[in-house]
């Protein structure tokens, strides 16, 4: 687990520092009553990528998970598709590697404790990536089912982390250097208010990624620089819907790159307003196939026709040969 959160961290800022080099465009949903639907494109000049995810909250009363994703790295330069993944869990792993990474350059250097808000399926990854790639030791922990909090704990006793079952939002988050909020239910929430805020806290606001689904209260965002991956996708789903639309940004891959600062001051009070982003759907598909090719855990399928004749598409089909053709009595048109 920690290779593999340390693996997909580093291809994420590796490709956040090519910034520029990325055809990038925000994801295309479809929101349907109870759920989305949404494809994530990306393209650099080797690979073009997709991901396809879903998020339906209502799925675990079907026995079915919230999250679904799968996607593709095709070949640019023949347009032949080179790997085919899986991205549910995938998912989980490049946004708590992409939590942590910028929680490197955005929260004081000397953070141990993090309150973890909403403890459903992303949650223990979220806590993993933030115990091996920042240090974090103590973890407040809060649902409204408190059973998802004692699932998580009981999943990651083998880490040797504190783990706190708080009884309310506020208990859990005081004190703590770094806030991280993932919950699933669409609404505009105030999961986290102002005063709930202290000075130095990293803000890591994860769970609100869709129009309509938010879950900080608007007045934290002045209260610090507020950090985003993609910012025309950021402004229809992140935290930034509850401000005006002109509100000031800094992007991740500005931070990453110094040409921006990120924590200027021990008190400084920073939020990240993660929404997810293709970009790191290209970078941990690309590390999740490296991997795989170095395990020899790659299969081999046949997905496209293999033609012997590039041309001759029919004849895949193996019936034109036991079909005679009077190619004289063919009429064909030639000009």
């Amino acid at each position: 687990m920690k290779a593999c959160l340390e693996g997909v961290a580093n291809y994420i800022l590796a490709d956040y520092l090519r910034w520029s080099d990325f055809d990038k465009s925000k994801r295309v949903a479809k929101y349907v009553e109870n759920g989305v639907m949404e494809l994530m494109p990306i393209a650099d000049k080797k690979h073009y990528a997709f991901k396809y995810v879903n998020c339906h909250p209502h799925n675990p009363a079907k026995g079915l998970s919230t999250v679904i994703a799968f996607g593709a790295l095709v070949d640019v330069s023949t347009g032949m598709p080179m790997a085919i993944s899986e991205l549910t869990l995938t998912t989980a792993f490049r946004t708590a590697a992409t939590s942590a990474l910028a929680a490197k350059y955005l929260a004081r250097k000397n953070s141990r404790s993090m309150a973890l808000v909403g403890n459903g399926s992303q949650a223990e990854f979220q806590a993993l990536a933030f115990h091996y790639l920042l240090g974090i030791e103590e973890i407040r922990l809060f649902d409204k089912d408190r059973q998802a909090s004692e699932k998580l704990a009981a999943n990651l006793a083998h880490t040797g982390m504190k783990f706190v079952i708080a009884s309310d939002v506020a208990s859990a988050v005081k004190g703590v250097d770094i806030v991280t909020t993932v919950t699933a239910e669409y609404a505009k929430a105030h999961i986290v208010t102002p005063e709930m805020v202290e000075p130095g806290m990293h803000i890591n606001a994860v769970g609100g990624d869709s129009p309509g689904k938010t879950e900080l209260h608007p007045a934290i965002l002045s209260m610090g620089p507020v950090f985003v991956e993609f910012e025309e996708q950021t402004r229809i789903e992140g935290e930034l819907q509850n401000v005006a639309p002109d509100f000031p940004v800094v992007h991740l891959w500005e931070v990453f790159g110094k040409t921006k600062p990120g924590r200027s001051h021990e008190e400084d009070i920073t939020i990240f307003d993660s929404v997810g982003f293709a970009l790191e759907d290209y970078s941990a598909m690309l590390f999740m196939r490296d991997a795989a090719k170095e395990l020899g855990l790659m299969q081999s399928i046949s997905l496209v026709p293999e033609l012997a004749d590039p041309k001759d598409l029919f004849a895949y089909l193996g019936v034109g040969s036991s079909i005679p053709v009077l190619m004289d009595k063919v009429p064909v048109e030639v000009r």
